[in-house]
Parts: structure tokens; sequence; C-alpha cells
């Protein structure tokens, strides 16, 4: 059992070494909430995946910083003695808001396995030591710069490459690609730019041969997904439809993809997105660990996830020089062959270093009961 004697909230920003385009907007730095769950015994880390603005979700930093405050933390401090296991029921009373949620779950997770001296790999039952790595590719101005990104790419060793779609910049775009690499693991992300009334921009995107079309069409909706799925060759991965276990099953009952992306800030932190693992594992569905540009925090915490035995696909688990010239945390590194070593140091294995926290923080609260 664990007594949280504090958490404090941090948001920080920290400059992409590249403009990250998609069809919600274009982002140059990455802001977000960090949360610290102090306990008797050791402190944890937890990133939250909510953006500045409601875009791919309706959650957002400053609401997700002060549903925190208000409630979950609060929640918390009055639950007493916990494990990890108690608090989907400590947090019930706040409907929704998965990406806060996950912000303290993981932390508090990440705290209970420092005290234990376990890694959060071993805790979940990690099947690898290595994790293959793939990029997620924003929209670029250009065809041609969108190849010499892909180039750059694949020369580092990326086994996967995702291209950010939108209408207007979708067929030719990934055409040119293919034609450049036609043996490549290829696949392409809409973030729900589409309508069912597209099919013509599917089935010319079926001659491509790719690995999946992710999250066409509403972010909240399966039943078109599966009338899509129904009339397109290439497989269907959902993403932001999926925030949770029972989405998952009924995503795939549906028949509206055949591969899921789990982000485990999008389904309410690391036990939830075990969970959907194992429905997509017992289905026979392939899965894949999603990325959210996170820092360090966030990326160890992806690692280990991505380390479960049913996540088969190349993640968007990249190097961390391919977002920030200086992380918060020692840089995670990929290797010549793709691949990236899971932490299995106690909880997520990595700290933020304290010059990099101070450099970045934008603000910071210490709540305590």
């Amino acid at each position: 059992m664990t007594t949280v004697r504090g958490v404090e909230l941090r948001m920080v920003g920290i400059p992409l070494v590249r403009p990250f385009r998609t069809s919600f907007g274009e982002e140059t730095r990455k802001v977000c909430m960090l949360a610290r769950v102090v306990t008797d015994d050791a402190e944890g880390w937890g990133e939250c995946v909510a953006s500045p603005d409601p875009g791919y979700s309706e959650e957002f930093n400053d609401g997700a910083w002060l549903v925190l405050r208000e409630f979950l933390v609060p929640a918390l401090f009055a639950a007493g003695d916990v494990t990890t296991l108690d608090l989907d029921g400590v947090l019930a009373g706040v409907r929704g808001n998965p990406m806060s949620k996950a912000t303290l779950i993981d932390a508090f997770l990440d705290a209970e396995l420092r005290a234990s001296g376990r890694s959060l790999a071993e805790h979940l039952g990690a099947a690898a030591e290595r994790v293959t790595c793939g990029v997620s590719v924003g929209i670029a101005t250009t065809t041609q710069q969108l190849l010499e990104q892909v180039d750059g790419y694949l020369a580092d060793g990326y086994r996967r490459i995702k291209l950010k779609i939108e209408p207007g910049l979708d067929v030719e775009r990934v055409g040119a690609v293919r034609a450049a690499h036609p043996d490549i693991a290829l696949s392409v992300d809409a973030n729900a730019a589409y309508a069912l009334d597209d099919i013509d921009v599917f089935r010319e995107l079926d001659a491509f041969d790719l690995l999946m079309i992710e999250q066409p069409l509403h972010h909240d909706d399966l039943v078109e997904h599966a009338k899509l799925q129904a009339q397109i060759r290439t497989d269907i991965c959902l993403d932001e439809s999926i925030r949770s276990a029972a989405d998952a099953a009924a995503a795939i009952k549906l028949r509206a993809c055949r591969i899921v992306n789990i982000k485990q800030g999008r389904v309410g932190g690391v036990p939830e997105a075990a969970r959907v693992h194992d429905v997509a594992l017992d289905a026979g569905v392939p899965v894949w660990c999603g990325g959210m540009l996170e820092t360090g925090i966030g990326r160890a915490t992806n690692l280990a996830l991505a380390a479960l035995p049913g996540f088969t696909l190349p993640g968007d688990t990249s190097a961390s020089a391919r977002y920030f010239a200086d992380d918060i945390t020692a840089p995670f590194a990929m290797a010549s062959d793709g691949t990236m070593e899971v932490p299995t140091g106690p909880g997520i294995g990595v700290t933020p270093r304290p010059d990099r926290l101070e450099a970045t923080t934008l603000r910071v609260e210490m709540l305590t009961p």
C-alpha cells in the first residue's frame, strides 16, 4: 500500500527539431504537463499526452491541469493507502478525462515500482528486450521535401514509415514515396480527416500495398469504419476511436479495424493499455505503440509497453533526436538495426535531468493533502 504525500504538476515546453504538421495543424514545440508523485518511499513521473488545444482530443493542457488539481489529485489524497489496482475506483468520480487520469496513474505506478525496485517492463510481463522502431512523418510543404525526409529516416534505420495525410495531400504524395521505395513498410495516418464519401481515395491508396490506413474517419466512429473496411483491401487501424479495452473489443467485433494503435495516455494509463493489448492478443489482432511526440518520460513508458508480446508491428518509438535537440531526460537512441532498448531500471527507468527540467519549465505547482 502507498500513501501519496504530494503531487507536483509542471508544464514544460521544448522546441521541435522540425515543425510537425498533421490534419489538425502544425506544432513547432512540444508543450506538455508532467506529474511527479511523491510518497514516503519514492517519487514517480507521468507525462500527459494532451496538446495545448483540443484538436486530437477534447482534453488539452490547461484543462488537464485543472482536472488534476481540482478533482483527481484531491481524490487520490482522500483515498489514503492505495495500490495502482485501486486507482480506477479512486478516480471513478470523474467521468472521462483519460489523458488526465493516465498522467496521475502512470506517475503513481512509477513511484510504486521504484519503491519495490521493479521495472515497468518486468511489471507488465515484457517479452522483448528491444523493440522495433517506426517514425511518423508530418505533412511536408512539397513532395520533394517529403521524399528527402523519408530518405533520411530510412538511412537512420527506421523499420516503418508512417505518412500523415489530409484531403488533397494523399494519393500523389503516397504514390511518390512508394515509387521511390517499393519494398518498405509504409502506412498512412489520416487523423480522422476523411468521410465515407471519400471511398475513391482509399481505393486508390489500396494500390500502394500499405501496411495500414490509420483512423481515416470520424474520431468517435466504429460503424462507418466497419463499412469502409469491408470495401477496401488495406487494413484499417484505429487510434482515436479506441479509448478503452471495451472500445477495442467492440471495434474488433464490428470488424471496424484489423489493427489497433495503443497509446497508453489516450486510453487512461498503462494498466488500461495492457488490457487493450490483452483484448487484441486474444482476438489475434496485431497492435503497435503510438506516439504523441513524448519527452523521455513518456518515451520510456511507451518502450516498456511496446515490449509486450502482442506488439508485433513497429511503433512510433522514435529516437529522442527525431523530435528534440535536447530532451529532458537522457536521450533515447535507436540502434542501426532500427531497434531501441527497453529500460530496465526501477519504474520507467529514467528521470528528468534537473538542469533541463528547470530550463524547459513554463509553470509549476505543488499540491499537498
